[in-house]
């Protein structure tokens, strides 16, 4: 094997040529990224003044193997030095809202937030957790993320708590999406454990360990909840680019649209609009649909199975105001479908990372998240609705929300296409069919990026060096 492919710019694609580079076994590696930017869904402004605004994720947990692992490649490509680091005890990590029946209401939290009845549940979550350790064991391979919580914790909290969460982490529908591929930790515990309580404080295990370096050492004793950049998250994937550009085996291509894919004996000819390259491997971390468009008839079944990997369309509403107008502090709140099936959910940008305003003044960001699975039911054909529309629909719900009735000094609309793969039930067995076809056939592709195993930073990350160490076996034997 000498030269790899990586198809995407994306994280995920960055990530898989870094830990490309690494690998004795490859002498050269072509990352092809049809826009004008690297980085993917991670994209940040910063203004003239200093201030910066995300319009892709925000934040990263430092937590378990997926986390310690960005840690240690954090470290790696030298930002150890641009970390801004919240911990559990900051007022964003304690303060959690859900906006439910025209009100916010704080997340219970903490041991007496545990014990006692806190609006808007009906009960002590305690109690929920105490009668969830009652309950049977599920026999099902999969079933969705509301009927897992409804079965397990209570009708209350899969209509409130859960339906929220998955509109904040997957803008999408916790009736469609599938518990096991979405919250495989909560589905593992159950199988293992009985018990989502039990098989939480017992450990539920995992297939991959990676050793914590000194930064992720460090984010474990000084009790980090999450992190950014202090130029914000597009320094992550421009800190990768630059390792790349100083690689005498990686070749960095923009604009590079790949039309169709060719398999001539063993080796991949990739067909671009200004000529062909060759290469022995793939590492795809386009999203599954994309690669499907440019597969080879002849792979049929795995052109299906991609298809088959919906994403939903997310509307981004960056807001700055005058002067430090938030009447209540925290990381943000929530929306439950049920109560607006438009509007997922605030994030209060100035509490978490002050570090990001404007350093001319007292100012306070927003941002306003809306559409997911309800963008074409709510806002219409996204290639159609107007900025000016989407603003004035942000604009109402911080006002309904937070009493905030002054117009912003600042705004930017972005609309995030097909921004996050949405696993529906059966997507873990999809996934598994793709590449077991892949093996079967002995075709020279790997899967990586957010279509296939978790849509967070650092799993997309992790499915690079997946990808790569499934590469360098399969190379070995």
């Amino acid at each position: 094997m000498k030269t790899v492919a990586v198809l995407g710019g994306g994280i995920g694609g960055l990530a898989a040529s870094y830990y490309l580079t690494k690998s004795a076994q490859v002498t050269k590696v072509v990352v092809l990224e049809s826009s004008s930017r690297y980085g993917g869904w991670l994209c940040t402004t910063r203004r003239s003044d200093g201030a910066v605004f995300e319009h892709g994720p925000r934040g990263i947990r430092p937590a378990g193997t997926v986390g310690y692992n960005t840690l240690n490649m954090v470290e790696d490509l030298g930002l150890e030095r641009e970390i801004l680091p919240v911990t559990y005890s900051h007022v964003a990590s304690k303060n959690r809202y859900l906006f439910v029946k025209g009100k916010l209401h704080k997340m219970p939290s903490g041991i007496s937030g545990a014990i006692r009845t806190v609006p808007p549940f009906s009960r002590p979550l305690l109690l929920s957790a105490a009668m969830e350790m009652l309950v049977k064991k599920s026999k099902k391979d999969d079933e969705s993320v509301y009927s897992f919580v409804s079965r397990r914790l209570g009708k209350e909290l899969a209509d409130i708590a859960m339906d929220g969460l998955c509109r904040g982490v997957f803008a999408g529908d916790c009736r469609k999406l599938s518990m096991r591929s979405c919250f495989p930790p909560l589905y593992n515990a159950e199988q293992n454990s009985g018990s989502i309580v039990l098989g939480m404080l017992l450990g539920s295990g995992t297939s991959h360990v990676v050793r914590p370096g000194p930064l992720a050492q460090k984010s474990r004793n000084q009790s980090w909840a999450q992190w950014s950049l202090r130029k914000g998250m597009e320094s992550l994937p421009e800190a990768i680019v630059d390792w790349l550009t100083q690689s005498e085996k990686v070749h960095l291509h923009r604009h590079a649209t790949v039309k169709q894919l060719h398999l001539s004996g063993a080796d991949w000819e990739i067909q671009l609009e200004d000529g062909t390259i060759t290469a022995d491997h793939i590492v795809s971390a386009m999203p599954a649909k994309a690669l499907a468009s440019v597969l080879p008839h002849s792979l049929q079944p795995l052109i299906q199975l991609l298809q088959d990997v919906s994403s939903v369309t997310v509307a981004v509403v960056n807001l700055e105001y005058k002067g430090s107008i938030l009447p209540i502090a925290g990381f943000g709140h929530l929306v439950p479908s049920s109560e607006d099936r438009g509007l997922l959910g605030v994030v209060y940008d100035s509490v978490p990372f002050p570090q990001h305003d404007s350093p001319i003044g007292v100012t306070t960001r927003l941002t306003v998240m809306m559409g997911g699975a309800w963008f074409e039911e709510v806002f219409g054909d996204p290639e159609e609705v107007s900025q000016e529309y989407l603003l004035a629909a942000a604009s109402r719900a911080i006002s309904s929300h937070l009493g905030i009735n002054i117009a912003p000094t600042w705004s930017k609309v972005t609309v995030q296409r097909d921004c996050i793969p949405q696993y529906y039930l059966g997507h873990w067995e999809r996934v598994e069919s793709m590449r077991s076809y892949i093996r079967q056939r002995l075709l020279p592709l790997s899967l990586a990026g957010s279509s296939y195993d978790g849509v967070s930073v650092n799993d997309v990350i992790f499915s690079g060096r997946s990808a790569v160490e499934g590469l360098q076996r399969s190379a070995v034997s």
